[in-house]
């Protein structure tokens, strides 16, 4: 990859970053809607082993949003630890023309050391006071050898399926989309990604 090639996130791009709130909904979210409450409350799984978590995640599919409509495909995301616990956040896909489009970030846990909730920005630091740079990142959805995982947030708006390899056997990635409608996600929404 050469440098003409990759577009680095930068205050100046952060609006039109594809990955910006890519795999963690940056954004404000909105009220909640009628579909939300007729689905119930969206649970996460009941514990998270974060430094398992960390490496690199393949989007496989995800509900169509604004964020990404410059990727064409190769979306991933990659997690590291920081020394203070936090969680480095790099995101990148492969944009018209051939290039990669990046957006680094940062993750914290909400609650517990084991919480599967967590908040990102993608916001410059000097920002992080403000409650609305901090999305939602609710794994909701993870197989026990932490190959395949499912991210949302509470009001199902948005949805990624991630996998740790580009390519997913069609049993497995079957049987966690018919677990996602059990949770009251419309699955006719989803949009596979291109490798």
């Amino acid at each position: 990859m050469n440098k003409a090639s990759t577009q680095k996130m930068t205050i100046a791009t952060l609006p039109r970053c594809a990955l910006a709130a890519a795999l963690i909904g940056l954004l404000p979210l909105p009220a909640m809607t009628a579909e939300h409450t007729a689905a119930g409350t969206l649970t996460t799984i009941a514990t998270l082993d974060v430094p398992r978590y960390m490496g690199r995640w393949h989007e496989i599919a995800k509900y169509p949003n604004r964020f990404q409509k410059q990727c064409v495909g190769s979306t991933q995301a990659e997690y590291s630890l920081e020394p203070d616990g936090r969680v480095r956040v790099l995101n990148r896909c492969r944009v018209e023309g051939g290039g990669t489009q990046e957006a680094i970030g940062i993750a914290r846990q909400a609650g517990d050391a084991d919480s599967a909730k967590l908040k990102v920005r993608f916001a410059p630091a000097w920002l992080s006071f403000l409650p609305w740079v901090w999305g939602d990142y609710w794994v909701i959805d993870l197989d026990r050898d932490y190959q395949l995982v499912a991210v949302s947030e509470p009001t199902r708006q948005f949805l990624w399926i991630l996998s740790r390899t580009p390519t997913v056997a069609p049993e497995n990635l079957n049987a966690l989309v018919h677990r996602l409608r059990d949770k009251g996600f419309d699955i006719d929404k989803l949009e596979m990604t291109p490798q």
